[in-house]
């Protein structure tokens, strides 16, 4: 199982501070250490602490509760006065549907679920682990999203959300998240922790909390309501920062991945939420009330970000080679391994043929804004995994969430 997994070992290694190095990784080697990266970390880590602490200087478990955007970093009074209504049950309700493909899994599938969660919550070093713990527990905030955007973006994400130069968007984005209450309810599946004679293990908080209590998580497994929160954040930002659309989704999947890590999920719930979200995001920039709203908080995060970095948002997003190992092409090899997390297709299962689902191809309308909508349908179509992964389910909707690779689409388009 270890060979299966180097590969990833390096993806995410990139991705880590120094402490990684430590490990070895099988069949792949050492990621090299980023003094720049491992700050921007540190600075985003402090951040979401002091916001957590509270006037009084003191974080403790209690206020993961209540923890919340400031009026400061998020403008709720502009959206509420937009009075924009998100069909959110609406939204839950398509999301069961989307994923009742579940229901049908093989024990095989099931049992190949468990296996691959328990292998990497086992193997994950400190550092993943440390990373995942940020990312679980600062799920209420944007700062995990500023790792993706490069050391000088990023400084200034982190700089601009804190000061409230981006109220609008940090507010919107929070807002169109879509719970998974509802489908962990009509799936009603165990964590990975809870099921007979596993061997998880629970991580301690020795990074946010500092408290040494395990981390865990309450309610169903499937699909993660973590997971649908970190895609879209990441995915609707990486449409308000099409420089960074990219390392801005494959964020996302790291988030994730890090639900694997902390052996409170397993990978079919990651790959249903990404599924789930990426549909979600793109019913709302279908709606043309909700793109009023988003370009509005566009253009403020833009303009707040070209200030704090003092340049065009073009020239402060620029790839930082070493320091910037989200843009690494070991990454969006990485986010290849989660779109199946190493299941097998099954053969003759699901039509080859993709069918693009009506308006689904504005999510790469940032990302190339030259191509027609044609175009970026057939981008989606090309560039789509084979047909027969779990989660794929029986109907064209289903096939095409599962099999997007925006990825895959955005790169080739480079290369036409």
């Amino acid at each position: 199982m270890m060979k299966r997994f180097s590969l990833l070992a390096l993806a995410v290694t990139f991705t880590l501070s120094a402490a990684a190095q430590e490990i070895a990784l099988p069949d792949a080697g050492r990621a090299a250490a980023s003094p720049v990266f491992d700050a921007l970390e540190a600075d985003s880590l402090r951040a979401l602490r002091q916001q957590l602490q509270g006037a009084d200087g003191v974080l403790s478990r209690d206020r993961l509760e209540d923890a919340r955007q400031s009026a400061r970093q998020a403008d709720k009074e502009w959206l509420k006065a937009s009075d924009y209504d998100f069909a959110k049950k609406a939204r839950q309700q398509a999301g069961i549907a989307l994923l009742s493909g579940f229901s049908s899994l093989s024990p095989a599938v099931l049992a190949q679920n468990l296996e691959t969660v328990t292998d990497i919550n086992r193997d994950a070093p400190a550092a993943m682990r440390h990373q995942a713990l940020a990312d679980a527990e600062g799920i209420d905030f944007l700062y995990f999203l500023s790792d993706a955007l490069g050391p000088r973006l990023g400084k200034a994400f982190i700089t601009a959300y804190d000061k409230g130069e981006l109220s609008k968007a940090a507010a919107l984005i929070k807002a169109s998240e879509v719970s998974t209450s509802a489908a962990k309810k009509h799936f009603h599946y165990d964590r990975p922790f809870l099921t007979p004679d596993n061997t998880i293990h629970l991580v301690p908080d020795d990074v946010v909390v500092k408290d040494n209590q395990p981390y865990t998580a309450d309610g169903g497994s499937f699909p993660s309501g973590h997971t649908n929160t970190g895609v879209t954040d990441a995915l609707l930002l990486a449409q308000m920062i099409p420089e960074r659309y990219d390392a801005l989704v494959i964020r996302g999947a790291r988030y994730g991945y890090s639900r694997l890590v902390l052996g409170v999920h397993y990978p079919l719930d990651v790959m249903g939420s990404r599924m789930v979200a990426q549909s979600n995001v793109a019913a709302y920039l279908n709606d043309a009330k909700y793109r009023l709203l988003f370009s509005q908080a566009r253009d403020q995060l833009r303009a707040a970000l070209e200030k704090e970095c003092g340049t065009s948002l073009a020239q402060c997003a620029q790839p930082q080679g070493s320091d910037d190992p989200y843009s690494s092409p070991a990454m969006t090899q990485f986010y290849g391994f989660t779109m199946t997390y190493g299941f097998p297709a099954q053969p003759g299962a699901g039509s080859d043929k993709v069918e693009v689902p009506p308006g689904a191809e504005v999510l790469l309308e940032s990302a190339l804004p030259k191509l027609s909508a044609a175009q970026r349908r057939a981008l989606m179509v090309s560039t789509a995994l084979p047909a027969g992964y779990p989660l794929s389910g029986s109907t064209p909707e289903q096939q095409f969430w599962q099999r997007l690779n925006l990825v895959a689409a955005q790169q080739a388009a480079a290369r036409l």
